[in-house]
């Protein structure tokens, strides 16, 4: 079942993505990505106060969600300006290694990680890898150091994203973590804004996709954080890490983009790995 949450995280990741190609060329960071968070969070509103499970969160939940959603921020900020100045060849696959992190961490905690499971993860990384170098067309317009320590900055806050996030889960409750968390990340790029004297403004015909994107990020990010009570839960990290495959799987289908023989072989690797998890 935590593979299930992760794949269904990496569609909806994935789907944002493609909507992020439509407005990053002409919208700021900052004031987009607030955006996106705090639609997200509007959307959860309701559903925590229906579930009625607010009164779950003990002290140690809140302060786990709170760390979930400064690395969330993190991430997500490394993420963005790694993309930004590129190119995709070199920090995709930094990006998608943070299962690695997590798996480790995982493994170093207690929970059983046998040798095939990591044979296993090792494939999905690569699968990924290769579908994200064989699809850049992008030799990128930055300092490459620059791009990579961003890239590691991404793939670092998303594994610890995920784990605090999961242990918030397991003391507290899913909703309300997943809320907290995302007002914490919002208030983060808001502080972000505010030093950088940066006024929040998006147009008019980019807020419609901006809050499609937050309905699509807050139910990725939810779907990871329920896996925190199943068995195995960093699995759902790993599976959600294909959102960059599925993105242009996705864009192939979707957009008419090609996809070259050598990616579809990948593809195959990529969903080997994550068959063999299930199992």
């Amino acid at each position: 079942m935590s593979l299930v949450l992760g794949l269904l995280a990496a569609l909806a990741w994935a789907l944002h993505d493609i909507c992020v190609r439509a407005v990053s060329q002409r919208a700021a960071i900052l004031p987009s990505l607030l955006t996106v968070l705090v639609a997200g969070a509007i959307a959860l509103v309701p559903l925590v106060a229906l579930d009625g499970a607010w009164s779950a969160m003990t002290p140690p939940a809140l302060a786990l969600s709170g760390l979930s959603g400064l690395a969330f921020a993190a991430a997500s900020l490394g993420l963005y300006g790694a993309f930004r100045i590129g190119p995709v060849r070199l920090v995709a696959p930094i990006i998608g290694a943070y299962p690695v992190v997590s798996v480790g961490w995982a493994a170093l905690t207690g929970s059983p990680v046998s040798g095939l499971q990591w044979g296993a993860l090792l494939v999905v990384m690569l699968g990924v890898a290769l579908v994200a170098i064989l699809s850049d067309s992008d030799r990128g317009n930055g300092n490459a150091g620059r791009a990579v320590l961003l890239a590691l900055l991404s793939s670092g806050g998303f594994a610890l994203t995920f784990a605090a996030g999961q242990a918030a889960v397991r003391a507290g409750a899913e909703l309300p973590v997943t809320l907290f968390s995302r007002v914490v990340a919002a208030s983060v790029v808001g502080a972000m804004m505010l030093l950088a004297r940066q006024r929040w403004q998006v147009a008019p015909r980019t807020l419609p996709l901006l809050v499609l994107m937050g309905l699509l990020d807050a139910s990725a990010l939810a779907s990871v954080m329920a896996a925190g009570t199943l068995p195995h839960p960093e699995f759902a990290a790993v599976a959600a890490s294909l959102f960059g495959l599925l993105t242009v799987v996705l864009a192939w289908a979707v957009l008419k983009e090609p996809m070259r023989p050598a990616q579809w072989g990948a593809v195959v690797l990529v969903f080997c790995g994550i068959g063999y998890l299930g199992l």
